[in-house]
């Protein structure tokens, strides 16, 4: 019983570690990479779909991502999708090419972005601790059931700890590197 409610913690720790580094990856440091587009989405007949299913995203140099549409048609919701997205860019249309051109990182917007990457570190830690709160509760009812001892509980609460110290420094490093990447001129 404490081993599936050790494991059940680990992984879902592990998966918010992972979605803090897909969220990490959205926050743009002045280099160009594909996965910044990778949650925008495009009106394609009616429905909402990913950017990458209705075109091809490459990169052209260190600062320019080309998006080139499947269908002549899609180049206009494209610049609109890219538009209106929240990473505030300015795609440029030459026929069924588009250029999105990442301007460079101030002093200033680089610290704002640090300030959001650690908003976004802090509320993976929170999920961490949600997590062991569940973990530890789950542990406390096994006691008052009587399936366990009071030493096992004991004995539980410190590997749950010890799970949990160890994602949250999993977190701690991706923060670090994500602002030593972001301070990068």
């Amino acid at each position: 019983m404490l081993d599936e409610i050790k494991k059940d913690a680990a992984s879902r720790m592990a998966k918010s570690v992972a979605a803090l580094q897909q969220e990490m990856t959205k926050i743009r440091t002045g280099r160009a990479h594909t996965s910044l587009l990778d949650h925008i989405t495009v009106d394609y007949y009616g429905s909402q779909v990913p950017l990458k299913q209705v075109s091809n995203i490459g990169i052209e140099d260190s600062r320019t991502l080309v998006v080139t549409p499947w269908e002549k048609d899609m180049v206009q919701a494209i610049e609109k999708a890219i538009m209106t997205s929240d990473l505030g860019l300015n795609p440029a249309t030459a026929g069924t090419v588009i250029r999105v051109p990442l301007p460079a990182l101030t002093e200033e917007r680089r610290k704002d972005m640090i300030r959001v990457v650690r908003n976004e570190a802090e509320g993976g830690r929170i999920s961490i601790r949600n997590i062991r709160r569940d973990a530890l509760h789950d542990a406390k009812e096994l006691l008052k059931e009587k399936m366990i001892g009071e030493d096992e509980e004991r004995r539980a609460e410190a590997e749950i700890q010890n799970i949990t110290d160890k994602y949250v420094a999993e977190i701690d490093k991706v923060l670090a590197d994500k602002e030593s990447e972001l301070m990068e001129i």
